[in-house]
């Protein structure tokens, strides 16, 4: 639990990073009033720490330009939640370079207390965090390209493989990155399709800022954006299926980045696209409802194989053995591509 002194420390170590926040946005970092933000802000003053108060649209708080105080010490709490959010960087492979992991560990135990610094490595060589990706992460340059578009909102010139493996050049307008699911994802305008598509960072070959600014929409979704261009990735088999449930009970079961759901009044109907039948065929075979597959047919044999196959695993194992000869189907040999974008 943080006490009242570190709360004001909190609040002038915001104020000098940022430059300049309002008493919500501090109120909401902090997870308390703004009326306790503004008894900081006097006690601050009361200290002989020039905080000053704009006003206008955009006014807050700020430290009188020019006034820059040392840097503060890490409190216990501090340096643990720093060092568990490096190591799970590192072993999520949120990081391009696990060297930038090694050094900002080092720096941050390098100015730690004695006390501190024991705790710190007492997580380090501890602490067991099973968050791997077996995807390879993108390219370090090409994350640093469209971090740097999107912030400054200018157009990003890009060579692209699409999820046939078809390359092209094309200029994007990044509105943001994502990751999600072990992979680096890309949400803007695509101007050579001129509609908002989502990229997969390594499948980009090349990427360089190019001329042309633009304006990012209000109330853009970025990891709505991605999970729906997961959930419509295009694949071999079109799949529509009615399911005999709520729409509420169904995303319980149904992940959103695997197929898209509307409410109709006969149930909830399940679209998407997929490359195996069999790996589709188990995922429905687990859900707690009744369902009809509308399409395609070769869904229905798919089922009816599967519910033949359990059968005969059951019939199996009653007589104490298992029959070698029969046929049978791995879902997890069969898991779907993680896929999007174009």
């Amino acid at each position: 639990m943080y006490h009242p002194t570190t709360r004001l420390l909190t609040v002038l170590e915001l104020l000098q990073s940022h430059g300049s926040l309002s008493g919500a946005e501090l109120a909401r970092r902090l997870e308390v009033s703004t009326r306790t933000i503004r008894h900081y802000l006097t006690l601050l003053q009361d200290l002989g720490i020039p905080v000053e108060a704009t006003r206008g649209p955009h006014g807050g708080y700020r430290l009188r330009p020019g006034y820059k105080l040392p840097p503060l010490l890490f409190t216990p709490d501090e340096a643990v939640a720093l060092t568990l959010g490096l190591l799970t960087a590192r072993q999520a492979g949120l990081t391009i370079a696990s060297p930038a992991v090694e050094g900002a560990l080092a720096k941050v135990e390098r100015v730690l207390p004695a006390a501190v610094q024991s705790q710190v490595r007492v997580i380090q060589e501890t602490l067991v965090i099973d968050v791997s990706t077996p995807y390879i992460p993108p390219a370090s340059d090409t994350l640093l390209v469209l971090s740097e578009a999107a912030q400054r909102r200018v157009r990003v010139r890009v060579r692209y493989h699409d999820w046939q493996g078809k390359a092209s050049e094309r200029e994007i307008e990044p509105y943001g990155l994502v990751y999600h699911g072990g992979r680096w994802f890309a949400v803007g305008h695509c101007c050579m399709r001129a509609a908002q598509r989502v990229f997969r960072l390594d499948r980009i070959e090349r990427a360089e800022l190019a001329e042309g600014s633009f304006s990012r929409p209000a109330g853009v979704d970025l990891l709505g954006a991605v999970l729906h261009g997961l959930a419509t990735t295009p694949g071999r088999w079109q799949i529509e299926v009615l399911l005999h449930t709520s729409l509420i009970e169904a995303r319980r079961h149904i992940a959103p980045n695997m197929a898209t759901l509307e409410e109709t009044t006969q149930g909830v109907l399940l679209r998407c696209a997929v490359q195996h039948l069999a790996w589709f065929a188990h995922m429905l075979a687990g859900l707690p409802f009744s369902l009809v597959v509308r399409q395609p047919p070769e869904l229905r044999a798919a089922m009816h194989e599967l519910a033949a196959e359990t059968l005969r695993r059951a019939a199996t194992e009653e007589e104490g053995k298992v029959d070698e000869t029969t046929p049978t189907t791995r879902p997890s040999e069969t898991i779907e591509p993680v896929s999007a974008g174009d």
